[in-house]
């Protein structure tokens, strides 16, 4: 929010599904503190229309801005709806989807969107040397004739990264850095934890192997480069690796109420990606990666498999229905 310049505003709440007796009715009091901070800075910045993106942290606001008259539009950018979602389309007026059949869920409030991108990624995406240039510029990376030829590799977690995945990486960076260079976002987390797991590797290998705790810009001209990924399956997955024509291996957080098993099988079943169950993540990687690294008509033909899913208009269609509830 700071960094693209948007005021915020913190005001308090608490998770009710899954907590035991005590803490629910801890966070049910702070959800009736969030109400009340909600309805002052409504008070405050007299909104004509609101958007909340689900989950136990908008239910104050939404509750406020419903006892203020101010209509509310719901985003779900997941396959399928939580518990939060669901109770509080209730409440709105109108909820946004990622793709048809998830609309189905909320019945004439329903409308089809897709998922939104920054406007980074859609230009990188237009011009993919240019990204390039930027990227390794960015990363100060070598630039070694006979890597430039290899496909690159993308990994990464989310914003903390993911243990497990991290660990496969290492664990098989002799195996895929012959056929790939790797540009590895390990997360904040597990920073530190890469000295004491990375094998040692000969120079002519190591030098391919590009570890980042974290990309912010950089992030879009790497997604827009990358010739696979192999990623959790939250949400952003089914919006930008689309625009970026980008094949992946998506392996599932095994928790988090099971929702991003969901997202990783649409795209599966477009024939975008190949699902590698967390559990058996160290066993398979370095087949399935390598499998598709040495196969570019399949990746091919996954990335227009992507791209039939991409909407790259979808922060237009948000807006337009956000514009119209507040008319």
């Amino acid at each position: 929010m700071t960094q693209a310049g948007l005021p915020y505003r913190a005001i308090s709440t608490g998770k009710l599904r899954g907590a035991n007796p005590l803490t629910a009715a801890l966070n049910a009091g702070k959800m009736g503190v969030g109400v009340r901070q909600a309805s002052a800075l409504l008070d405050e910045f007299r909104p004509h229309v609101c958007l909340v993106t689900g989950g136990y942290a908008c239910t104050p606001v939404a509750i406020a801005c419903r006892l203020r008259r101010v209509p509310i539009l719901i985003y779900l950018p997941d396959m399928v709806p939580g518990l939060a979602v669901r109770s509080l389309s209730r409440l709105a007026q109108r909820v946004a989807v990622t793709f048809p059949e998830v609309a189905r869920h909320f019945g004439s409030k329903g409308v089809v969107t897709g998922y939104p991108v920054r406007a980074e990624l859609l230009q990188a995406v237009q011009d993919r040397s240019a990204a390039r240039e930027r990227l390794f510029q960015a990363l100060e990376w070598a630039r070694e004739p006979e890597d430039e030829r290899l496909p690159l590799l993308l990994v990464f977690g989310g914003s903390q990264g993911a243990r497990s995945i991290n660990k496969a990486i290492w664990a098989n960076l002799p195996s895929l850095l012959p056929h790939a260079q790797i540009l590895h976002v390990i997360g904040t987390r597990d920073w530190g934890m890469q000295a004491d797991l990375m094998p040692e590797l000969p120079p002519t290998l190591a030098r391919r192997y590009h570890p980042v705790a974290y990309l912010h810009q950089e992030m879009p001209w790497a997604l827009a480069v990358a010739d696979l990924v192999v990623a959790r399956a939250g949400a952003s997955t089914l919006g930008e690796f689309p625009v970026a024509h980008l094949p992946a291996v998506l392996v599932p957080l095994p928790i988090s109420g099971g929702h991003q098993w969901p997202n990783a099988r649409k795209l599966a079943d477009q024939g975008g990606a190949v699902i590698v169950p967390d559990a058996e993540l160290a066993q398979q990687l370095s087949d399935t990666v390598l499998a598709l690294l040495q196969d570019d008509e399949r990746r091919l033909r996954m990335g227009a498999a992507m791209a039939s899913l991409a909407r790259p208009h979808a922060a237009l269609a948000i807006a337009r229905e956000l514009v119209d509830l507040a008319r």
